[in-house]
């Protein structure tokens, strides 16, 4: 039993109240006293109800008590429990010791990494456990200040953080009592600088979003990334796509679980169905693989350029999203796993539903949530800053000074069109970094196809004659829009053409629906 006692400060008062219990044959187990909140504690044995019921009014009588209750705890008892739900909880060890260097207090995960029994190591010397550092001399200094050293731990290097504990004595200074000791593996100081790392790599802080269409697009992706629905992220060949697939999946409540990405368009159908789906190996000499849905389980799978996905393949997905469950390759047994669905494309899939190569039920289920990136064209704002991120980055990577970006070589990027966008972008302050001897980035250090305001973008190394580089553009244009129209009438209409003259040039182009990806 605990009582919880609220007096005045007054010289005698914790003598009068453990005159009571004594009076009552109280067996006293423990005393504490808060002097800064006027409070003082007493724990005892559990005592008869009636004999609890004398003591009470007894208690209150005293001259400065102001209240009496029963507490659950002391003071002490709270903060040793504390402590030691801190100690369990910590991932890396802690071992305290004395100024004597014998130690105290450990955890089970430093338990873990000696190899020992904590029966082991409660009352052992350190100097016999942690080895290549000297603690008798490092605690019979003049001056013991903290440390952070390699030490030897079972055979294994280590990382430790040595802090004194001292006890303030009023104005004599402080007095050692030892120190507490933190132990870290290297692969678990690996893992947090990769954590580290991964954040400062993808996390929604490194996108520069100083316009407003991308400070949109990151505000709305900062929400999304909090919910389960998946996520369609569309937008032209390098804006970022998955950049920013990751940044919602590294700022979601599956972050400690796998990101895997998989592109649609690289693989052909088979084997991009054997690796998103997984194969069951039963046929001879065949080993079962694990596929990117079932690795990824808890986690997120990002499906770049998802449009490209054949026929059966989108079937299959579809039928995934519905459930959450799908067949490996070869097998008849199905798989049930918890993976968040982000898909990416720089195709128009309206369109493509509308011509019928791309499933309109699919469509809309990867299209709950969406993100269109802006081209960098669109973001002037962020040019600027971009390249001067770009700059900085392959500076320091090659060894070099920073170079300053003048201010016509900020205005020459601001205007160009960059059809490659972001990426396009990179690669090119990365190039020009890279072959810089000077201190200053200006426009002559950009290789770049020509840009003018009057004729637009021009290929640096055209070739052939007038007639041979419009036949070349109309052949890009037919093919590009070819795909968006159902008929080649509605086509003819849109150009302003007769059906005969777009017919006999889509002829003359080898352009069909074989021949053309949609």
């Amino acid at each position: 039993m605990r009582l919880d006692i609220h007096c005045a400060d007054r010289i005698g008062i914790a003598q009068e109240i453990l005159n009571i219990l004594v009076n009552y044959s109280v067996d006293l187990k423990g005393i504490e006293v808060d002097s800064v909140n006027c409070r003082m504690y007493v724990s005892f044995p559990e005592i008869e109800f009636e004999q609890f019921q004398k003591i009470m009014p007894s208690i209150r009588l005293i001259d400065g008590v102001h209240d009496v209750r029963t507490t659950a705890f002391l003071p002490s008892e709270r903060e040793h429990n504390e402590l030691n739900t801190l100690l369990r909880a910590l991932p890396d060890g802690v071992i305290s010791i004395d100024a004597k260097g014998w130690v105290r207090l450990c955890n089970d995960a430093a338990c873990k990494d000696l190899q020992l029994s904590e029966k082991e190591v409660i009352g052992a010397n350190i100097n016999n456990l942690l080895k290549g550092f000297n603690f008798t001399r490092w605690l019979e200094s003049k001056e013991v200040l903290g440390q952070t050293t390699r030490v030897e731990v079972a055979g294994e290097d280590f990382i430790a953080d040595i802090l004194p504990i001292a006890v303030p004595q009023g104005g004599e200074g402080d007095v050692l009592a030892g120190a507490v000791i933190n132990i870290k593996s290297q692969s678990r100081l690996g893992q947090q600088v990769s954590a580290f790392r991964r954040y400062g790599q993808e996390s929604f802080a490194t996108i520069h979003n100083f316009s407003t269409a991308m400070r949109r697009v990151v505000r709305e992706a900062r929400k999304m990334s909090q919910l389960e629905a998946p996520i369609l992220i569309t937008g032209e060949t390098g804006t970022g796509k998955e950049l920013l697939a990751r940044a919602c999946h590294y700022a979601s409540n599956r972050s400690v679980k796998p990101f895997i990405a998989l592109s649609c368009a690289s693989l052909p159908d088979d084997v991009a169905e054997s690796e998103l789906f997984g194969y069951a190996g039963y046929e001879e000499n065949a080993a079962p693989k694990r596929g990117v849905l079932e690795q990824a389980d808890g986690g997120t799978v990002f499906l770049d350029e998802v449009g490209e996905m054949s026929t059966q393949l989108q079937t299959k997905l579809l039928r995934f999203l519905q459930d959450g469950t799908f067949r490996k390759v070869g097998d008849e047994n199905e798989v049930k796993v918890n993976v968040r669905i982000v898909a990416a494309t720089q195709k128009d899939l309206p369109a493509m539903v509308q011509e019928g190569v791309f499933r309109e039920d699919l469509y809309y289920r990867i299209n709950v949530l969406t993100l269109d990136i802006a081209p960098l064209r669109d973001r002037k704002a962020d040019v600027g800053p971009l390249a001067e991120h770009f700059i900085q980055k392959y500076a320091q990577q090659n060894g070099h000074a920073v170079p300053l970006l003048s201010q016509e070589c900020l205005s020459f990027l601001q205007q160009y069109p960059w059809p490659g966008n972001v990426r396009q972008l990179e690669n090119a302050i990365y190039r020009a970094v890279s072959l810089l001897d000077d201190s200053e980035l200006r426009v002559e250090h950009l290789q770049l196809p020509t840009f003018t305001h009057d004729l637009g973008y021009l290929e640096s190394d055209f070739e052939g004659s007038l007639d041979q580089a419009v036949k070349r553009f109309e052949a890009t244009l037919l093919r590009k829009l070819y795909p968006a129209y159902p008929s080649s009438r509605q086509l003819a209409k849109r150009l302003g053409l007769s059906h005969t003259a777009v017919a006999n040039k889509l002829r003359d182009y080898s352009i069909n629906r074989k021949t053309v990806k949609v």
